[in-house]
């Protein structure tokens, strides 16, 4: 495998990924490749697992997810030893290898629901000028979770096309409002957290 500086076998992080006229399946980035756990799966590499070739052929990460830090940590080794085996990668390289411009990357997560918090002091400084330019902060912001619920459906996988946003607006000259497509774009940087919920009883 040729090396690149993102994906070592310090980090391996997990997605979904599919082939040309095939189905969608568990992946990890190694190098410039995917790790295709399902492959890895159906050669018997993941005992461990109940169903792990269901698991890992799954549209998403929620499954794999679900079932708890515990399993986590032995995939974590599995992906470990396959990958810092020579002997053990090399016979089977072929079947569980992919290059990942080979590949198209898909949503990783069904989303079922999110909300999105002002954590920056910047961010909800410029935001609060907006509407209140001489108090930008409100006083309780430092003192609770500022937030808002987001629309599950508005996360997509990068690359995505999008239709810039409609909606009404009115120039500082204008008796009336007119509807149209936003004449501004706002480019921040987001980091998300997953919370896996496990329900225990009725």
């Amino acid at each position: 495998m040729s090396s690149h500086p993102d994906f070592t076998i310090h980090n391996l992080p997990y997605g979904v990924f599919s082939k040309k006229g095939e189905k969608p399946r568990v992946g990890v980035a190694i190098g410039e490749h995917i790790l295709d756990l399902h492959g890895a799966a159906e050669l018997g590499f993941f005992p461990e697992i109940e169903n792990a070739s269901s698991v890992f052929g799954s549209r998403y990460l929620n499954d794999f997810m679900a079932l708890g830090r515990p399993v986590w940590r032995q995939v974590r080794r599995r992906i470990t030893e396959l990958l810092t085996s020579d002997e053990t990668l090399r016979p089977v390289a072929n079947q569980v290898l992919v290059k990942q411009s080979d590949t198209a990357m898909l949503m990783p997560v069904r989303v079922g629901n999110y909300t999105d918090f002002y954590s920056s002091l910047e961010h909800a400084t410029n935001v609060g000028k907006l509407f209140r330019p001489d108090n930008p902060l409100m006083p309780n912001w430092k003192h609770l979770p500022v937030a808002y619920h987001g629309r599950a459906s508005s996360i997509v996988v990068s690359g995505t096309d999008f239709h810039r946003p409609k909606g009404q607006r009115k120039a500082p000259d204008a008796d009336l409002p007119t509807f149209g497509p936003s004449q501004r774009m706002d480019f921040e940087l987001e980091v998300a957290f997953v919370i896996v919920q496990r329900l225990v009883g009725a």
